[in-house]
């Protein structure tokens, strides 16, 4: 949950300089997951802590970590931080730069897309912290460029997204070369079983600490979903809820790259110039530039993908909207966890076509709660499904039933593709193409379209 606890962090016998860098950054009583595992980690135990996206968990672990290293020690590093992304880097290590500002403690990050040559030259200078990609962490270690033997304390944030994309080899590497006598702490917003494996796998006897629920959304979110047919009537509906919100900061969240840009192109071009997409294909700079101008108030509207998801720690977004129900469950605990951050109220409003059915129940299942349903605006639009269009969620439809049972065969199983020439589907005449690039304009033909030219046996 995103209330606030009932201690105060005088409870916590900090001293002036902890409160004052706290006072700075705007927070004056700590949330429920930072009150339930302060304890335990200043006194050194293992800890698995568990909170909605939003509660404060980069705090929870920072604060009583800082107090145990206490000022500028050597030249190498003794506390690690693993993040999975660049931009979960940035933003980890804009928490603890404000957080140790009354401090001589020295904080790196290091991740990937840019050159690891000047990330060694501020090593060598001398760093308490490491914040870290494990990627680049490995690669640096391996240049003899970062050394690890003092490092006691290991943190793996954000544990879930790392599962999700494939970082337990990684990890298991750089589990042999840290010392093993290491503090350990995982923290993480939802506990599947491939983190309750590497739980199993690399720390002892932990401290499982719940400010709440696992994979539970936050009180303070109001969200809802609408059934939506296709995509131009999503960008109809879009356009619908997005009039009238001129001093509203809103994030919206695509399934891919390309919907990405056709949706911020749509923005700039029919709502407001004040718009930007990320995703992967986006140079770091341009992301940078783009999660600054969104965190700065530059930016009105922020199109992302999944990327950005777990990236985003954005002061006063009011408004999340998924185009799509994500693809994992767990990620609409994230993505919707952008906004009712730190108390404040928020909104999320998530478009269910036909293909995300099954979805949205998974994720209803997941977080043990129900999601509000709200019918479509009468005076909005709703435009036909064209047959590509349709042909694809229903394809998409068997493959999800076939995964959650094998014996499944499907609508598609015994038909044959039938020689036709591929038609070109027109859009609504109200969207041209320039606005909103229809999924019929990606269309596949039949892989039999090359038909044998001549006469047969007569």
């Amino acid at each position: 949950m995103a209330e606030q606890s009932n201690q105060a962090f005088s409870d916590f016998k900090l001293t002036r300089q902890w409160i004052e860098a706290l006072e700075q950054m705007g927070i004056d009583q700590p949330t429920p997951i930072q009150e339930k595992t302060y304890r335990s980690i200043e006194n050194g135990a293992h800890v698995v802590g568990v909170a909605p996206t939003g509660t404060g968990k980069t705090i929870a672990y920072l604060l009583p970590l800082f107090r145990k290293l206490s000022h500028a020690q050597g030249n190498s590093p003794r506390l690690l931080i693993f993040v999975p992304t660049r931009e979960l880097v940035q933003q980890v290590h804009q928490v603890a730069v404000s957080l140790c500002s009354q401090t001589d403690l020295r904080v790196l990050m290091a991740y990937g897309g840019v050159g690891p040559k000047a990330q060694a030259e501020a090593i060598a200078k001398g760093v308490d912290v490491v914040v870290a990609t494990p990627g680049r962490f490995m690669e640096l270690y391996l240049k003899g460029e970062l050394p690890v033997k003092l490092i006691r304390h290991l943190v793996i944030d954000e544990a879930d997204r790392m599962m999700d994309m494939g970082f337990m080899p990684q990890l298991r590497k750089l589990f042999e070369v840290l010392p093993p006598k290491r503090q350990n702490l995982l923290f993480s917003a939802t506990l599947p079983e491939k983190v309750e494996r590497l739980i199993a796998e690399f720390i002892d006897f932990p401290e499982r600490i719940e400010a709440s629920p696992q994979a539970t959304v936050a009180v303070t979110i109001d969200h809802r979903f609408y059934r939506v047919p296709n995509y131009l009537t999503k960008i109809r509906l879009l356009d619908f809820i997005l009039t009238g919100r001129d001093q509203q900061k809103v994030l919206i969240f695509a399934r891919s790259k390309k919907t990405a840009e056709e949706v911020n192109h749509f923005i700039s071009r029919k709502i407001s110039e004040s718009t930007r997409a990320i995703h992967g294909n986006k140079a770091q700079s341009s992301r940078i530039n783009a999660m600054e101008g969104f965190k700065q108030n530059e930016l009105q509207y922020l199109v992302a993908t999944d990327l950005a998801a777990r990236g985003i720690d954005v002061q006063g977004v009011d408004l999340v909207i998924n185009l799509d129900a994500p693809l994992k469950p767990e990620d609409y605990v994230h993505r919707i966890g952008r906004t009712g951050r730190a108390g404040k109220t928020g909104e999320a409003v998530t478009f269910v076509s036909p293909n995300d059915e099954i979805r949205i129940e998974q994720i209803q299942e997941l977080i043990k709660s129900g999601i509000k349903e709200e019918l479509l605006p009468e005076e909005l639009r709703v435009e036909e499904t064209s047959p590509a269009e349709a042909r694809k969620m229903a394809m998409e439809i068997d493959e999800q039933k076939r995964r959650n049972d094998t014996e499944f065969k499907g609508a598609f199983h015994q038909k044959k593709r039938k020689n036709k020439t591929a038609k070109t589907y027109k859009s609504s005449p109200n969207i041209s193409f320039t606005e909103v690039k229809s999924g019929n304009r990606n269309r596949t033909t039949s892989p039999n379209k090359k038909r044998q030219k001549g006469v047969r046996g007569k």
